[in-house]
């Protein structure tokens, strides 16, 4: 049996029209037209004035953190229920992560559990110099509480939005709404590069300066000369080619996440114990569904997503546990956590299920057969 993996890649012809041009007009070094359209035409798609294109989805966290003015002994609001990448530039900055728990109806950060991070670091003298907001498996955070939060005690906003392209709130794309907004193209995402990332955000200032630093902050001058730390940061041009005919297709790719979310949740109602989740989206949000997640009940089912992923694997099919919550891992031991309860019972029950775009029908029924079996 072919594999059925998780998230794979989906290209089609449309990447290749900007690759071969730019590989005919020997644009293949970092800077070239397909950068600055990719550039301009995410920047419209989020609805911001500013992109700045970069090597990874991390590259883009760190400097946007750099750019918020994260450095040595400060610390840095962020959820505990994210990939690792979220944060880990916290560490590259010399800052402290401080963990919040999650909420059980988005699975990101809880606004009261945030409340409760930031008046008690402040009581210990220690303001948050920045809160990175993630929307975890593309779902929207609650938007209205957090932003009310981040605004009420003065912290800057780091959205990211790495695996949320194409989420809404109020029709609004996600990615527009902190300062700094940040996206990943790693080759699982809803739209890929192969690799790469991006910068965006409404203040001009701050995107000539994420430019700087992530083209190795060469000062002006006819020779190379360095006043600052710079970065190899930036996205190559025949990257961004495979980035601009990702991106004419976004609107289909979310179209059919959502389709694949809702064909699971009609399917697995009728197993045992495992339903996909979370179910519901908050009124005026919008999830681009980038991986289908489900939550088994240990009431009902004596499977474990471990042994329900074992069980995949024998019929050839890739599957995933949740994100491990960050203050569980061994690199984040000494950080300070906030609640702590619902992200470790998320990790204990959930599993994530083929959700990419190029799962045909008779995909998604081999999928079910096997957790049929298993259940």
């Amino acid at each position: 049996m072919d594999r059925i993996y998780l998230s794979p890649p989906h290209l089609g012809r449309h990447e290749l029209n900007y690759l071969h041009k730019a590989v005919e007009d020997n644009w293949v070094a970092p800077a070239g037209p397909n950068l600055a359209g990719f550039e301009a035409e995410l920047a419209a798609a989020v609805g911001v004035p500013y992109c700045v294109a970069l090597s990874s989805g991390t590259a883009a966290l760190h400097l946007g953190l750099l750019l918020l003015g994260v450095g040595p002994g400060d610390e840095v609001l962020c959820p505990s229920l994210t990939f690792v990448a979220s944060a880990n530039p916290i560490l590259y900055c010399g800052a402290t992560p401080v963990f919040v728990d999650s909420e059980p109806a988005t699975w990101n950060i809880c606004p009261e559990r945030l409340r409760e991070a930031i008046t008690d670091r402040l009581r210990l003298g220690k303001k948050p110099k920045a809160l990175v907001l993630v929307h975890l498996y593309g779902m929207p955070a609650r938007l209205p509480e957090i932003l009310a939060l981040a605004a009420e005690f003065d912290i800057p906003v780091l959205e990211d939005a790495a695996e949320a392209l194409g989420s809404t709130w109020r029709l609004q794309p996600l990615g527009g709404f902190g300062r700094i907004g940040v996206f990943s193209f790693n080759g699982n995402k809803i739209l890929t590069t192969g690799g790469g990332g991006a910068l965006v955000t409404y203040d001009r200032t701050l995107a000539e300066r994420a430019l700087f630093l992530a083209t190795q902050a060469k000062d002006p001058a006819p020779h190379y000369q360095h006043s600052v730390l710079g970065y190899n940061y930036r996205l190559s041009n025949l990257l961004a080619g495979i980035g601009r005919g990702q991106l004419e297709l976004l609107d289909d790719r979310v179209k059919r996440r959502r389709e694949i979310f809702s064909w699971y949740q009609e399917h697995l109602a009728a197993l045992p114990g495992l339903g996909v989740a979370p179910a519901a989206e908050l009124p005026g949000s919008r999830a681009n569904r980038w991986l289908t997640t489900a939550l088994l009940d240990p009431e009902a089912t004596a499977a474990t997503p471990e042994s329900l992923r074992q069980h995949l694997e024998t019929h050839n099919i890739e599957s995933r546990p949740l994100w491990k919550p960050l203050h569980l891992q061994p690199l984040f031991a000494d950080a300070p956590m906030y609640g702590g309860t619902v992200s470790e019972d998320l990790f204990a029950r959930g599993l994530c299920l083929p959700s990419g775009t190029v799962l045909t029908d008779d995909d998604l029924r081999r999928v079910l057969r096997a957790l049929r079996e298993a259940l």
